[in-house]
């Protein structure tokens, strides 16, 4: 997964926030967390929303039964760095780990994102949705 994010991010920065592939057309953005234990930047390609003047994420990693690291990471720390297009911002995360806004929010995505309803059927937990809210 690694190498695969490497590659978009690379696609994405050259080409002012676009990328090929099966996010071609969609909105991306990049998110840059600190590292829980190394507390080093680590940074992810990740699908998003807008939602009453905030961004939504999905921690879904495809529907694998463990969040992504970069869930785990805005957990211990929630600001974070996110770019769009060629603007970057910071910006507070906001977990949203369960209930109705969750859920809400969930449905969004998959109206916009098919494949997330894929992901959330094949995996037992409930995947996090998280609110990205611009602070600068």
């Amino acid at each position: 997964m690694s190498d695969w994010n490497t590659k978009i991010i690379e696609e994405f920065r050259a080409n002012e926030g676009k990328v090929g592939g099966p996010f071609e057309g969609k909105d991306l953005l990049l998110l840059t967390t600190t590292g829980a234990k190394s507390g080093l930047p680590r940074t992810s390609p990740v699908a998003y929303l807008r939602d009453q003047g905030r961004l939504v994420i999905i921690a879904s990693k495809a529907g694998a039964p463990t969040s992504p690291d970069w869930y785990h990471n805005l957990r211990a720390n929630p600001d974070v760095t996110i770019e769009i297009g060629t603007e970057t911002h910071q910006a507070t995360a906001t977990p949203i780990p369960t209930g109705p806004e969750r859920d809400r929010l969930y449905a969004a995505m998959v109206e916009i994102m098919p494949g997330f309803a894929e992901y959330e059927q094949k995996t037992t937990r409930t995947i996090p949705v998280v609110t990205l809210n611009i602070t600068a």
